[in-house]
Formats: C-alpha cells, structure tokens, sequence
C-alpha cells in the first residue's frame, strides 16, 4: 500500500470521524430543543369612542379578555392578537388581509363579547340595545371562512359559537329571555358563578372527549343563543331542562367547534363544573395535526 493511500485512508477515517460526531451533537441538540411551539391567533374585542369622551375612551381599542388568553397559554402555546384589518386606512395603510393572518398562524379562537348584531343575519334589533358590534361581526366571519379556507382549527367561545353560527347562514335569538318561553336564567349579575346543567349529546365529538359524561354544569353568561342552525353544523349540547343550544360542530370541515359556555373559566381544581381540558387539548391537537 502507498504512502499516498495511506493517507487517503487515514483522511477517510478522519472525514467519518467527524461526521459521527456532528451527528450526534445535532441529535443532542435536536433532543434538548422542544418541540414546535404552535401560533394560536384570537379575534379582538373592539371597544369603539365613547361620545364626548377624552384621552383613551376617545379612541379605538382593540384587546384580549385575560382567561382566555392564559388557558391557551397553559399548554405552552403562543397566543397572538389579530386585529382588524383596514386595507383603506387614511394614516396608515396595509397590504395585509385577514388571509395572511390564516396562513401564518396554527388555528383560530374566537372569544366572547358584545352580542351579534340582528343586522348580520337579516333582521332589525328588537331594542337598540341589543344592536351588537356589526364591524366585529363582519371582521369575525372573514376571519372564520379564511381560516377554514386554510385548513386550520377554528374554536369559538360564547358569542364565538354565535358568529360561526350565523357565519354558516344561522340565526340567533336576540335574547334568551324574551324570547324563548320558560327559559333558564342564562346570564346573572354572578356573571361566572352563574351555572346550568348541559346534556350532552350521545355519539357527538363531545361525548367522545367526556365518555360516561351525560350531563355536566357549566357556566352561563350569555342572552343570545341560536335559533336557527347554521348550515352543516350539528348540535353536540343542550341546557337543561330549556334546549337552549349550548354545544356545536361543524360536521364537514376538519375542525370547526364551539361552546355557548366560557371553559376559560372553568377552573382546574373545580370539580363542579365540566372539565375544560378535554376541550382545549382537542383543539390544539387538530392544530398541531395540519
């Protein structure tokens, strides 16, 4: 054997050597990094300009209702605001649309808030104040259709079930209380110690998430609920004894599911009310799935 191939031979064992090594350094790294931290997008609550108000009531805000931002944190998870999107801005205008915001994020939550206004799905206000927020209503089903568009998991939460509701072709009940006979009291000054029974629809999503689960309590906070449902979705949970529809599903789309209570406020250790984990590992895990 030659010098020459002696050292060709030695370089080879060198070469190998050294990509073992770097191999093993990234399988190192690679075990130490976590895994893919999902990018959860959550719709805003608009708060418009008081009349006659100063300073920051003047103004336009847009903001997240705290619990419902800190139980999708629980799970490691990165929550972003997506705010309303004004292509025609007079001071500051963007290219961006609501379905860039589709397609940088992992899923959608819409969260509770101002009611639905009567105007989106076709009728008048019964009494001015149950208008509702139109400009949410309109910026809130963009947001719905793009995402599903996308393929990403859509949850809504309260008036979240609502939009999607009427984003679908629904309806709503304008309020609960005028207009559904023998109605349960639905929304209290006790705000989320106001609580119901739900039964849960046998062979649903639900009751799949909540096996031997027929009946649960949950928190009430609403005077809307739907009346007509929308297209393609199915009903998974009722108040009881009223019918109020409290749970649905969309039955075509890969994950579009949405609850008339706040889970949010279902605290882990309280064992009086419907477990909200179930809920929120299934739609996170939907996210991580696409």
């Amino acid at each position: 054997m030659t010098r020459s191939t002696d050292r060709t031979l030695s370089f080879d064992v060198l070469r190998d050597s050294v990509s073992d090594g770097v191999r093993a350094v990234r399988g190192r790294i690679a075990r130490s990094l976590p895994p893919q931290i999902l990018r959860i997008g959550m719709s805003a609550r608009l708060f418009h300009p008081q009349p006659d108000a100063k300073g920051l009531q003047s103004r336009t805000l847009q903001y997240l209702e705290q619990s419902a931002a800190h139980w999708i944190m629980s799970r490691n998870v990165l929550v972003l605001m997506v705010p309303t999107v004004d292509r025609e801005g007079l001071l500051h205008r963007s290219e961006l649309r609501a379905v860039d915001y589709a397609r940088a994020l992992d899923g959608l939550v819409l969260q509770g808030g101002a009611d639905v206004s009567p105007l989106t799905y076709g009728e008048q206000p019964l009494e001015r104040r149950w208008a509702g927020d139109r400009l949410r209503d309109i910026y809130e089903i963009e947001l719905v259709h793009e995402f599903i568009d996308a393929g990403k998991p859509v949850l809504g939460i309260c008036r979240g079930l609502q939009i999607i509701n009427v984003a679908f072709g629904g309806s709503l009940y304008q309020d609960v209380a005028t207009q559904i006979g023998g109605a349960l009291r639905h929304v209290t000054d006790d705000y989320e110690r106001n609580a119901h029974e739900v039964s849960i629809v046998p062979g649903s999503g639900l009751a799949r998430l909540y096996p031997g689960t027929a009946r649960a309590r949950v928190n009430s906070i609403h005077h809307q609920s739907i009346k007509a449902l929308g297209r393609g979705l199915s009903v998974e949970a009722r108040a009881e004894p009223d019918g109020v529809i409290e749970a649905i599903r969309h039955g075509e789309k890969r994950y579009v599911f949405a609850t008339q209570w706040h889970p949010e406020f279902h605290g882990p250790r309280d064992e009086s009310l419907l477990a909200s984990a179930p809920i929120l590992d299934e739609f996170l895990q939907a996210a991580r799935e696409r």
